[in-house]
């Protein structure tokens, strides 16, 4: 394209070329590249607009935007039915912007900046949606309880057709805010329901609110009502991110929902749960009435209180297991007191399990794996984390899994080099997590004459991994070189710059990369990875950089990080550094120049999943 801008001046080639053939190739572009080729020329810019008035699925996520940008790329659409948008630099004003009334799925990321307006604009804007996800701060923090109320209440009143309703608070100053979901009326079309937060009480009351319209749904149909909507069988998923998960919610669910088909229930306790106040054998053998659930996740969170299901052991899991024959995912976290006889259940009562995923399991072991006959074909996805007795002889028992895609060991510290060469064998697996296993140069040796696939990796505390390991992961002939895309090095004593070049060198895929707390790397590696594009060959560049914490960086580096080099970054990591230290003011204004870089300063994971310490 370069080339044809260049020949004909102003767009002459572009304007002499079929228009259908421009658009033909405009339409396989995405979008960044659309809008990075528009400025060229008016030619391109015309062109440019066509293509975007005829998207119906648009995806903002992986960059922050302006209302300009947004206008910009949205203007005279008409066919749009899906929008993701990236909201931390936007506010209520961008409702104008892309509030379609055609719009069919909407989800907004990061809007620290929004207020409850938001919710009734878009119950306006946006009547005809079926989906709805909304991520912000918490509303009580600034308006009332009853003021939020009502603004979710009319904003369902708004959206009749929706199907599924995601609603995520996030509190800035760390204490909990309970919007009042129970007094919510759902739209009887919902199927889908993720509320975070909510406490045990509301959550007990909303889903028996949930449960009585079901039955009187039910009992009007048997009637012969002819005004209910075609398929009015109430909630089939249901999330909650709740205070604390007790026996009264789950027969409540079991009693009020057994025809659902998903459910995830998080708690996040302040403290010790009571032993009486608290989930216990009896409510898990509940839900195993549960017969159509085919997705199940139970987790307590040690964010607030290392806290763990005290009252809960092998016999509760038997029983849930063997009422819940049809899962296909299930997650598991913070069973302090179930063993591998518990957890070896599902492998084996659950025939087309898919997805399994057990969280600090204290008492889960190399065991549990040991007869994976009934699981090899159907396993695609295994992720045991912080589960201390696991050990490489699970890593080889998995091997077994052909159509293993996700594996996850992070935590599990006893994997060690010869669980990498049983891994290695996994010719679709994409995706592996070994940060703080016990591995060596050598086990990067056989991953890298591997035949696995491998996009996403993580090393993350790996400490005998050096530079030489990195070496020989990629200058091998396995496929990985070719494949990788996402590359988590943080916490390497042993990674320098000489390992930095050799990544710039040989993977051309990479588009996410983490160093973070990587003493040895100075601003020779940020020179080579900014100036990757200048290897010889076709790469992509850069979307993220983790350099949170990387002593070694000092001021000189800011210059490689501003314009020309890193044209393609998203998101960048500078927390902790010198670097920082002593540019503060002038990343503030590259932030401002570079309006789709989020320029993160307090050492949040790669992407800032929350959106709200990103520099502004």
């Amino acid at each position: 394209m370069a080339k044809v801008v260049r020949g004909g001046g102003d767009g002459g080639l572009i304007e002499r070329l079929p228009q259908s053939l421009v658009l033909e190739i405009f339409g396989r572009l995405d979008l960044e590249s659309l809008c990075s080729a528009a400025p060229a020329c008016k030619a391109l810019r015309f062109s440019v607009s066509q293509v975007l008035s005829t998207i119906s699925t648009i995806d903002l996520s992986g960059f922050s935007h302006t209302v300009q940008i947004l206008n910009r790329v949205l203007t005279n659409n008409r066919m749009l039915r899906s929008l993701t948008l990236d909201c931390v630099e936007l506010d209520d004003s961008s409702i104008e912007v892309f509030g379609k009334e055609h719009l069919q799925e909407l989800v907004l990321l990061k809007c620290f900046r929004f207020s409850l307006y938001i919710l009734t604009a878009i119950s306006r804007k946006c009547p005809n949606l079926r989906l709805l996800s909304l991520e912000m701060v918490c509303p009580c923090d600034v308006e009332s309880p009853d003021d939020c109320n009502n603004s979710i209440a009319k904003m369902l009143e708004g959206c009749l057709y929706l199907e599924s309703l995601s609603i995520k608070f996030h509190d800035h100053y760390g204490d909990t805010c309970y919007v009042e979901f129970s007094q919510l009326i759902l739209p009887k079309t919902i199927r889908v329901l993720l509320l975070q937060p909510i406490s045990d009480r509301q959550a007990k009351l909303l889903v028996l609110k949930a449960g009585a319209d079901r039955n009187s749904t039910a009992s009007l149909a048997g009637a012969g009502s002819s005004f209910l909507r075609p398929n009015s069988n109430g909630l089939q998923s249901l999330s909650l991110v709740l205070n604390k998960i007790k026996d009264e919610l789950l027969i409540a669910i079991a009693s009020s929902l057994p025809q659902l088909v998903g459910l995830c229930l998080e708690d996040k306790p302040l403290g010790e749960p009571s032993l009486h106040n608290d989930l216990t054998n009896r409510g898990l053998q509940s839900l195993g009435s549960c017969r159509n659930l085919t997705s199940l996740s139970l987790t307590r969170s040690r964010q607030n209180y290392p806290a763990t299901f005290r009252r809960v052991n092998d016999v509760g899991i038997l029983l849930l297991s063997e009422g819940c024959r049809r899962l296909e995912s299930v997650r598991l976290g913070g069973f302090s007191r179930v063993t591998d006889a518990g957890y070896v259940s599902f492998l084996h009562s659950c025939k087309n399990l898919k997805r399994f995923e057990v969280v600090n399991a204290f008492f889960l072991s190399d065991l549990a794996f040991h007869n994976l006959a009934d699981a090899t074909n159907s396993l695609v996805e295994v992720r045991l984390l912080s589960c201390n007795l696991v050990t490489s002889e699970t890593a080889e028992s998995l091997s077994l899994c052909r159509n293993l895609e996700v594996l996850d060991l992070s935590g599990c510290k006893s994997t060690a080099d010869v669980g990498l060469i049983s891994i290695s064998k996994l010719c679709k697996l994409t995706t592996l997590d070994l940060g703080g296993a016990d591995i060596t140069d050598s086990g990067l040796a056989a991953l890298g004459h591997g035949s696995c696939p491998i996009a996403s990796l993580c090393l993350r505390g790996c400490k005998r991994i050096t530079d030489r390991g990195i070496a020989l992961l990629l200058y091998q002939d396995g496929i990985i070189r070719r494949t990788l895309s996402t590359l988590d090095l943080g916490y390497l004593p042993g990674l320098s710059d000489k390992g930095m070049s050799t990544i710039a060198e040989v993977c051309r895929e990479i588009t996410n990369l983490s160093i973070r707390s990587c003493f040895y790397v100075t601003d020779a590696s940020i020179t080579v990875l900014g100036s990757m594009e200048a290897f010889e060959g076709k790469r992509r560049p850069l979307r993220k950089l983790d350099l949170y914490s990387c002593s070694g960086l000092s001021n000189a580096s800011f210059w490689l990080l501003a314009p020309p080099f890193f044209r393609g970054l998203r998101w960048l990591g500078v927390g902790n550094t010198r670097l920082l230290d002593e540019s503060e003011n002038r990343f503030v204004e590259l932030s401002r120049d570079r309006p789709c870089l989020t320029i993160c300063t307090k050492g949040c994971e790669m992407g800032c999943k929350a959106g709200f310490h990103a520099l502004t």
